[in-house]
């Protein structure tokens, strides 16, 4: 890399990504830190060690969401934020979301260690559950203080085992007085792994993220009849199982006609009675669909309940259909993408630029206030799973170019 002298400490990053790690860690390499969990609590407080032994505040708000401030030389400007998450999916890998939030703290102890004190202070966040994993609620925390979720109707969602999410704050000790809202801020960054294969295809190290793709997300239950498998002839079948394949089908082939910018999955599908020798009478699944685009969202979202009903109709199936949310495309601001740009190109690093195909906090906060993200490449675009991994110059790569944004935003001159 080439560029300026005020250089993060790569080995420090590293070895703070490998101790958070270690909390959770799982046997096949990866990690299990479910939100507000003690496994999470165990994440969160040695995250906040580590905020004050740099000589930040930490500050706790009641959802959970972590504010580590470093004050500025103006004490009347607005923070720019920077952060990601630490909870983890239940089979999920070291890197995902964690390095968003140890490369802000690596940025915080650099300018500590460099004396650096900037115009605006800093916030590093660490939001809460961001991946939805045990109470079904994705990107949470920055959902509740964006205003998008309702803190009480939050409040009440439950895990498997009927625990609430209001009971898991308090279980933990991280149901914080801050109230959950936004507040006046100057920007926010997040750095990321990219999650997906292009940045790695392509020998790019840095991807330059434009904004969020859009989204609409279903539930859906087909009814038909349970019946003997042996005895029940064609003509007298209400087969639930026969009609959802052809509806992922029909999901696969929508996804298909949208070129490679298209994306359409049924992840989970539950058979019931689920017996080898009984026509299944009930089948539930999910159906996303995601695109860069808002007006395919639109387009998907018109046409396919229609077409799916259509497939239900001639297999003498009902089919409940329930949208569960549409998200519209979220394009980031232009000027914080540009100091992205800059800070790859002064330091040397291939880029492209780059439009984010998973969900972000970054995405909610984006309604709020100014945002860009930077993305790092992972091997194999594999994330979401125990053998997610990433080399330590690519998390050097990525936080010396949060370090380059953040400080140019701290100290433009307004």
């Amino acid at each position: 890399m080439s560029g300026t002298n005020q250089r993060i400490d790569g080995r420090r990053l590293w070895d703070a990504l490998m101790g958070m790690a270690e909390i959770g860690a799982t046997p096949k390499g990866g990690v299990k830190r479910l939100t507000l969990t003690e496994v999470d609590r165990a994440g969160r407080d040695r995250f906040r060690g580590w905020c004050e032994a740099a000589g930040l505040t930490v500050r706790v708000d009641e959802i959970g969401n972590m504010f580590a401030r470093r004050p500025g030389r103006d004490p009347g400007r607005r923070p720019v934020l920077l952060g990601s998450h630490l909870d983890s999916q239940p089979t999920g890998g070291k890197f995902d979301g964690a390095l968003g939030v140890i490369a802000g703290l690596e940025v915080m102890r650099t300018l500590q260690d460099l004396n650096i004190e900037t115009e605006a202070p800093l916030e590093l966040i660490n939001w809460t559950d961001e991946e939805g994993s045990r109470f079904g609620h994705s990107l949470m925390g920055s959902g509740v203080w964006a205003g998008v979720y309702d803190r009480d109707a939050t409040y009440a969602l439950k895990d498997l085992e009927g625990t609430s999410v209001v009971e898991a704050l308090e279980g933990i000790g991280y149901r914080g007085p801050e109230p959950a809202r936004p507040f006046e801020a100057d920007s926010y960054f997040e750095l990321h792994i990219e999650q997906g294969p292009i940045l790695e295809r392509e020998g790019k190290r840095i991807g330059i993220v434009t904004g969020g793709q859009a989204q609409v997300w279903y539930d859906a239950v087909l009814t038909g009849q349970d019946s003997h498998a042996g005895t029940t002839p064609p003509s007298a079948r209400r087969d639930a199982l026969l009609g959802a394949a052809r509806i992922v089908e029909l999901v696969d082939a929508l996804m298909r006609e949208r070129g490679e910018d298209g994306r359409g999955t049924v992840g989970r599908l539950q058979v019931f009675p689920n017996s080898c020798n009984v026509v299944p009478g009930e089948v539930r699944f999910s159906v996303e669909f995601r695109h860069p685009s808002g007006e395919e969202i639109e387009a998907l979202a018109e046409g396919f309940p229609r077409r799916a009903g259509e497939i239900a109709a001639a297999l003498g199936l009902s089919l409940d259909l329930h949208e569960l949310f549409r998200i519209p495309a979220q394009p980031f601001d232009p000027d914080l993408v540009g100091l992205v740009r800059d800070a790859a190109a002064r330091l040397g690093l291939p880029a492209r630029e780059i439009i984010s195909g998973a969900g972000h906090d970054a995405i909610y906060v984006a309604r709020r206030v100014p945002t860009a993200m930077i993305f790092t490449p992972c091997k194999d675009g594999l994330s979401h799973n125990e053998a997610e991994s990433i080399l330590p110059e690519a998390a050097a790569d990525g936080c010396q170019v949060l370090f380059e944004a953040v400080l140019a935003r701290a100290n433009r001159q307004l």
